[in-house]
């Protein structure tokens, strides 16, 4: 996203039908290069997986996974809002700073900030939304 600063990885979001089905998807994604990393089943049956060259977090979730209309809803959010997607990279900037045991770690300390910069994404009038 022009004007924010980011890890040297693309992370992708890929929709499949049943992101729990890995025969569906995870042969093609295989033979492409791609390497199973990560499967978070109590997590909207997340997988991660892993591409080099450029370096890639490819996240694939089912259709109609609530966690996709998050995400998208941060970063349409972060390119309009200057001093929230300002916030949101110093967060990034002093929590990559540290030392972290797993990277999972990082990302939940990030949780914090993104619900609050969410809250102010939601539309007026919806659950969330800040008054």
């Amino acid at each position: 996203m022009p004007g924010l600063a980011a890890k040297p990885i693309i992370d992708i979001n890929l929709t499949v039908r049943d992101s729990s089905y890995e025969p569906a998807y995870v042969p093609a994604l295989e033979a492409a290069g791609y390497v199973l990393g990560i499967r978070e089943p109590a997590w909207h049956e997340h997988r991660l997986l892993r591409g080099t060259a450029p370096a890639v977090n490819l996240h694939v979730f089912s259709t109609g996974c609530e966690e996709l209309e998050r995400t998208r809803m941060l970063r349409d959010w972060l390119r309009t809002h200057d001093e929230d997607r300002h916030l949101y990279e110093l967060t990034k900037r002093r929590l990559a700073a540290q030392r972290w045991a797993y990277v999972q770690h990082y990302a939940d300390a990030k949780s914090e900030v993104i619900r609050d910069i969410l809250a102010r994404a939601q539309p007026p009038g919806s659950p969330g939304s800040v008054p």
